[in-house]
């Protein structure tokens, strides 16, 4: 049997890196987890490839700041930002990033490790899943509609459990690649 890439990943260079170096990886990044959280609330009703090719446009306006900053943005800074066809011009989508910030931080200012709080959805280990196509992963599980019941009642925005879901496929909580993708993880014995 040869091994091939998901299904779901497309012939587009952008999408392909994303794919062998990124999605199913555990991260254990504090910014790169806020990041993820919040460009997974973005696609909602998009596709992720357009997320993917506007994250350049993320970054310059929110994620390579810190989250403390992003916290701080005013309704005016966000309208501005809207102007910007880099990002997905939906300012609740927008405020929502400024949202989770300030939920982000005010959950930190209580002495929660966020990195810790939100691997402990999986107990802190990577869950590897059992998929021969793509479209076997589930949408969301028992654990994603926990972990959006838990958001929302901090204060975070567009988490519902199908973007939670997608956000821990992304950044390795459920390894959910196609078993002959050869970014499969082994299984541990």
């Amino acid at each position: 049997m040869t091994s091939k890439r998901c299904g779901w990943c497309s012939d587009d260079p952008i999408y392909i890196h994303y794919h062998d170096h990124e999605w199913g990886k555990a991260s254990f990044d504090e910014q790169h987890l806020f990041e993820m959280l919040c460009l997974e609330g973005q696609q909602a009703g998009l596709s992720w490839i357009t997320v993917l090719k506007k994250r350049e446009s993320y970054h310059h306006h929110f994620f390579q700041h810190p989250i403390t900053e992003i916290a701080k943005l005013s309704d005016e800074d966000l309208a501005q930002k809207c102007q910007d066809t880099g990002l997905i011009r939906h300012i609740g989508k927008l405020k929502a990033i400024r949202d989770n910030a300030l939920a982000w931080d005010n959950m930190c200012k209580q002495n929660i490790d966020m990195v810790q709080w939100l691997w402990n959805f999986v107990e802190q280990s990577p869950q590897l899943n059992n998929v021969e196509r793509y479209q076997d992963a589930p949408a969301q599980t028992e654990t994603s509609l926990y972990m959006s019941k838990s958001l929302k009642k901090n204060g975070f925005k567009f988490v519902g459990p199908t973007t939670c879901y997608a956000f821990m496929q992304a950044v390795g909580m459920v390894d959910d690649h196609e078993n002959t993708c050869p970014q499969k993880s082994p299984p541990s014995h």
